[in-house]
């Protein structure tokens, strides 16, 4: 039976973990959290009481964290993953983080000799729970082939994007462009609305016209044409504002650094700043829509 580490069991990692329990994999779990290491308990995963203890026999370590610097320190630390893993386990980290940090800590860990992926996912919390996540891989092909079982307790759809760092990119990538749109999106039906159409009747046209998108017809931002939907439920979340944010910074800094021209990512970040600052980034995305509308 393979061994897997799984490091950081918060809203995502901790139903990432218990659905590798779930697919047979013998998971020692590592939370700071007491509450979080004891659900993960509950899923099947053994507790353990630090990162050194959970990853000392693991032939595969899997992480989950809020942050760059959070991945560095876990990582590259005194008492990290890379000084107390077993020779040849593979690093899969699942975080979204900025690319420079994905590639160090993966160039760190191969100066020790350990295989690294950044594996960022797409899904949100309930692709966690449901294993439908999409994975972004980064890394070297074989690396990829060894996580393909790991990753396919997880998640539906995994695509190798390249080489290390690549997996957050596509990811960044991916989120600033759902962050442009669903603002769009947002203001479409706001603009409908005001010259006369109902929201439903607005749906019906542009969810089959060239207008569009994801956006639209799976997470529609207007109250009633899509029954699931964060809108209808008064913007809970789903994905927060917050996290939306979150990664329209990083889409940010990397467009700064890459030199690459984003100047609707740099208005849908400063939209969702604005949020933030409203005290309003614990709605879901999608309640950007109060904010277009003027009653956040």
């Amino acid at each position: 039976m393979t061994n897997v580490a799984f490091i950081g069991l918060g809203n995502m990692g901790g139903p990432m973990a218990a659905n590798l329990a779930k697919g047979g994999f013998a998971v020692g779990a590592f939370d700071l959290s007491p509450e979080a290491l004891a659900k993960a308990a509950e899923a099947g995963c053994a507790r353990k009481a630090t990162v050194a203890e959970a990853v000392k026999e693991a032939d595969v370590v899997v992480s989950m964290l809020p942050a760059g610097k959070h991945v560095r320190a876990v990582y590259t630390g005194a008492d990290g993953v890379i000084a107390h893993a077993r020779p040849g386990a593979l690093f899969i980290d699942s975080s979204t983080i900025d690319v420079q940090s994905a590639r160090d800590v993966a160039a760190a860990a191969a100066t020790k000799g350990f295989a690294m992926l950044d594996a960022p996912v797409s899904g949100g919390v309930g692709g966690a729970a449901a294993g439908t996540l999409t994975f972004m891989v980064g890394g070297e092909a074989g690396a990829f082939e060894r996580a393909k079982p790991i990753l396919q307790k997880m998640g539906k759809n995994i695509f190798h994007a390249g080489g290390s760092g690549n997996g957050q990119a596509a990811k960044i990538a991916n989120n600033m462009l759902l962050g442009v749109t669903m603002i769009a999106t947002c203001e479409a039906f706001n603009l409908a609305e005001k010259l006369g159409l109902d929201a439903q009747t607005f749906f019906n046209i542009a969810s089959t016209a060239s207008g569009q998108s994801w956006s639209m017809t799976s997470y529609c931002p207007a109250p009633g044409p899509v029954p699931n939907a964060p809108s209808n439920r008064d913007y809970k979340p789903g994905f927060a504002a917050a996290m939306m944010l979150k990664d329209m910074r990083l889409a940010q800094e990397a467009a700064h650094a890459a030199k690459a021209a984003t100047p609707l990512g740099a208005q849908a970040e400063a939209l969702y700043a604005l949020m933030e600052a409203a005290g309003k980034d614990d709605l879901d995305f999608s309640g950007v829509m109060k904010l277009i509308r003027g009653d956040l």
